[in-house]
């Protein structure tokens, strides 16, 4: 995929695998960004504390694509830099492409995978 500036980049993951049917893959990427927010999750709270950061370039961008409820569910990290080579990641809770494009490769598995929330720690994992 090449996404342009203002797309929203777990969007469009989600998109592709709802329309082309994709029952599981693997992605890796990198590409400009004007908004990223990371999360780290607390499990005390059982959520994601959240940052926000503006004018990146993703030096690295993974994840994986499986299926909850009936729907797409996008697991992503990745690692961004800005203009002074500060790094800054984690847990991709949002992106949205900046000036330039953002390049993903998606390797399409042929086993559907599911995510369930494991309640021993209040978060999604991935069943195989």
């Amino acid at each position: 995929m090449v996404l342009r500036q203002g797309d929203d980049v777990l969007g469009e993951l989600a998109a592709l695998a709802a329309n082309n049917r994709i029952p599981a893959a693997t992605f890796f990427g990198l590409g400009f960004v004007a908004e990223a927010r990371f999360g780290f999750f607390d499990f005390e709270i059982k959520d994601y504390v959240p940052c926000s950061y503006h004018d990146l370039e993703m030096a690295s961008f993974t994840g994986s694509l499986a299926w909850k409820g009936g729907q797409p569910s996008v697991h992503a990290h990745g690692m961004g830099c800005d203009r002074s080579f500060g790094a800054v990641g984690g847990h991709v809770l949002g992106l949205t492409v900046g000036r330039g494009s953002f390049e993903i490769t998606v390797l399409v598995h042929e086993r559907r995978l599911e995510r369930t929330v494991d309640a021993a720690i209040g978060a999604n994992v991935l069943q195989l």
